[in-house]
């Protein structure tokens, strides 16, 4: 192999410059992607109703929709499929309160969020730019990269 097709097929780290990774690992990043995307949102209503609830006692639809720049009737929609999967409990005209089941779920997403939002600290990002970023990373990074986020960002507090 020549030294101008080395440089074209490999990186300064190594790997190989095919864009296209194995057939199986190529349909598993997708596969993992589309699941991600199906909970996200879910989770993410989850989170911020917890939060709502940890830091100003109560959750209501309109802070909700405030919070995520949506419209009530989107707020309500979703309140209803939350409820429909037992993880919100609601009654017209009231706070919103997360089951068991959905009092777990927001502080699993919470501490997702948390890792890779210190991670991002930890790299120089600035807070605003990270607080963006890390807003939806958390669904896509594997519970393996998590722990390695959550290692490099204790080893650069110490």
């Amino acid at each position: 192999m020549s030294d101008h097709q080395q440089r074209r097929t490999s990186s300064p780290s190594g790997h190989s410059g095919d864009a296209l990774p194995p057939v199986e690992q190529h349909a598993q990043q997708y596969e993992t992607v589309r699941n991600a995307h199906e909970t996200e949102l879910i989770e993410d209503y989850v989170e911020l109703i917890g939060d709502l609830i940890r830091h100003r006692g109560e959750a209501r639809a309109a802070d909700i929709a405030n919070r995520m720049a949506v419209s009530q009737a989107t707020v309500s929609k979703m309140i209803r499929r939350l409820n429909e999967l037992g993880l919100v409990t609601s009654k017209p005209y009231r706070s919103l309160f997360l089951t068991e089941e959905g009092q777990k779920m927001a502080e699993t997403s919470r501490a997702r969020h948390d890792i890779v939002l210190h991670f991002l600290r930890a790299l120089g990002v600035d807070d605003s730019t990270a607080r963006i970023d890390a807003e939806g990373m958390e669904h896509h990074v594997s519970d393996k990269t998590l722990t390695i986020m959550q290692r490099f960002t204790e080893q650069q507090i110490k």
